[in-house]
């Protein structure tokens, strides 16, 4: 996963994040060189060097200053392996920008906070729009099978899923137990059933054509991908609704009509 979480506007919010980053400089840090540091008098020294490193960040500022990004795995990758495609995917997507980069492994899934300066060296700003995140993703995912570790950058539409991440904020105040009110892990929403039409038609094509072919072998992959979308988020929601809706047993996608029907229940439901 690569993900926005946030950004600076200001060295006020840079600051703040820094020290969440690097738990108040108690964990190492590692900038856009390569320099390595622990401790708060080595993170003020850096934040200086972003302050005045180009044109100049005030405390409050009206645009974003940098942007906060999150690079994670699975629990099981090894640390120091995230880490090390990390730092392999900013040289290679943020060559031109100040950053830096912290692992955190306290956590169940090892993951690295990554705060790049909006700006530049060349005077040119980050701004980065879905096409962007996605490519990020296959970069990061290409780094790591570089170190041997099984990693796809596929959309979350693609594999049925509709998971939410939690905010920076949010994870920091559930860690703290200050979270109120705990948010949604699920999507919903007019465009996230938008897209899962569009997904599930693209699957539905792939599953007629494979039905269709004369090999075996084929025939079983259409099986097993209908099975994979029986069990994936937007096929047990859909079995739940048909279930509230008819009273009737669980709907099985691998059924000859299941998948067409689907794409109608979804475009019933947007």
């Amino acid at each position: 996963m690569v993900k926005v979480t946030g950004g600076g506007r200001g060295m006020g919010a840079i600051s703040a994040h820094f020290r969440y980053m690097s738990k108040n400089g108690r964990l190492e840090f590692e900038d856009d060189r390569g320099v390595r540091d622990t401790g708060r008098e080595a993170m003020s020294a850096l934040l200086e060097q972003w302050r005045f490193g180009g044109s100049l960040i005030e405390e409050n500022s009206p645009r974003r200053e940098a942007f906060n990004l999150m690079l994670s795995m699975p629990r099981g990758t090894a640390g120091q392996s995230v880490l090390q495609a990390a730092r392999e995917f900013a040289r290679i997507e943020l060559k031109e920008h100040c950053y830096v980069m912290v692992l955190h492994e306290h956590q169940e899934n090892p993951h690295v906070h990554l705060c790049v300066r909006a700006e530049s060296m060349d005077g040119v700003r980050l701004n980065p729009r879905k096409a962007d995140l996605h490519r990020w993703r296959e970069t990061f995912a290409e780094r790591l099978r570089g170190l041997g570790i099984e990693a796809e950058a596929t959309r979350q539409a693609t594999r049925g899923e509709g998971r939410c991440y939690q905010s920076l904020w949010q994870s920091s105040a559930q860690e703290q137990g200050r979270l109120k009110r705990p948010a949604s892990l699920i999507k919903s929403g007019g465009a996230y059933r938008r897209n899962r039409v569009g997904a599930l038609e693209a699957w539905a094509q792939i599953v007629s054509a494979l039905r269709a072919s004369t090999k075996a072998e084929d025939r079983e992959l259409a099986a097993r991908i209908s099975s994979f979308l029986q069990e994936s988020t937007f096929g047990r929601e859909l079995a739940a609704q048909r279930d509230r809706a008819v009273h009737s047993r669980r709907p099985m996608l691998g059924t000859a009509l299941s998948l067409p029907q689907a794409i109608q229940d979804l475009k019933r439901d947007r």
